[in-house]
């Protein structure tokens, strides 16, 4: 992934470190009708209802109407909308992608049926739909995220199901906060996870974001779930190119980036396993407004994606949209392709 959009990825995705902060920008996220409308006109470039013919998707005959699939503004989300869009279009259905800004405004467009299928995170989806159904402390007070995947989206579907939402199944990708360090490093003091390093009592200054101090899913959970004796943050931001450079060269000895960073071996970094699952679930799964995509066709032609695609299968793809600028189109039909699941 892009260091541009692991940023991105990370400061609007990873709020599930940051309880207050991610609070506080949900609340902004209860936006009148009109005004959600026109800036999702704006995010998207064509009108949502353009073209769509409401309800269409809900009859469950392949090429009966249309579909709206959303992607959020960050690579990774426009290459899962374009692996789904190409396979909802294989099965016979007319498909567009709307891009929008982030989950403050495509979550109610997908209520609204608006957008018909958006590709998600587990976790950090199930804890935005706990703030907005049982209140902003809800995710401190009652958290309905953990490491569990199966747990965490049985928690998901009981929170969507009321708001009109259909919560597919979950695959192996997943993309959340993942820590690195050299090669070197971890040759030297054998190191494989997290726990590892936490018993090796080295003391390690970790590349992030300054709020890695406070995050209960950082440097806080760190000490507390590992044991890990945190010298200090390094303020140079999740993943950054100047992150990964400064554990290369040793200024630092841990890197906070994303499980679905391609670009860590071009570092010398490994990651350490989070082997007694400190990270919520972000499992990649996709959700979709019931009544107009809630057809079984359409969730037989998305869990086709769901059982192939890995946490290193997305990372790759992100690779080669960021490193070698190809189109988030045609590595999406290369890589479906590939894993023969297209028909036409």
């Amino acid at each position: 992934m892009q260091n541009r959009d692991v940023q991105e990825r990370s400061e609007a995705d990873w709020e599930l470190g940051d309880l207050v902060n991610r609070v506080s920008r949900i609340a902004g996220a209860v936006l009148g009708t009109t005004a959600l409308t026109v800036a999702l006109a704006a995010c998207g470039g064509d009108s949502l209802e353009q073209g769509k013919e409401k309800g269409s998707g809900s009859a469950g005959l392949p090429g009966a109407g249309s579909l709206v699939v959303g992607a959020a503004a960050f690579t990774e989300a426009k290459v899962l909308a374009e692996l789904y869009a190409q396979v909802l279009r294989d099965a016979g259905y007319s498909v567009s992608i709307t891009t929008v800004k982030n989950r403050e405004l495509y979550e109610p467009a997908l209520e609204k049926g608006e957008i018909d299928v958006i590709p998600e995170y587990a976790a950090t989806i199930a804890e935005f739909l706990n703030v907005k159904v049982n209140g902003p402390k809800a995710p401190e007070e009652k958290p309905v995220a953990s490491g569990d995947a199966a747990a965490t989206v049985e928690a998901l579907r009981k929170l969507a199901a009321p708001r009109g939402l259909k919560v597919l199944a979950f695959g192996e990708a997943v993309d959340q906060n993942a820590f690195a360090v050299t090669k070197e490093f971890a040759e030297k003091n054998k190191l494989k996870t997290l726990s590892d390093l936490g018993r090796a009592k080295l003391k390690v200054k970790i590349a992030a974001g300054d709020e890695c101090a406070v995050r209960p899913f950082c440097a806080p959970g760190l000490k507390k779930t590992y044991g890990i004796d945190v010298a200090g943050i390094d303020p140079k931001g999740v993943g950054t190119p100047q992150a990964k450079q400064a554990v290369k060269d040793g200024v630092d000895q841990l890197v906070l980036t994303t499980t679905t960073d391609a670009t860590i071996d071009s570092y010398g970094l490994v990651f350490l396993e989070d082997d007694k699952d400190l990270q919520n679930a972000d499992n990649v799964l996709p959700v979709v407004n019931a009544k107009d995509a809630g057809a079984p066709e359409i969730a037989a032609a998305l869990d086709k994606i769901t059982k192939a695609l890995t946490t290193a299968d997305l990372a790759e793809l992100n690779r080669k949209v960021d490193a070698e600028r190809a189109k988030p189109e045609d590595v999406a039909k290369e890589y479906l392709t590939a894993k023969g699941l297209l028909n036409k």
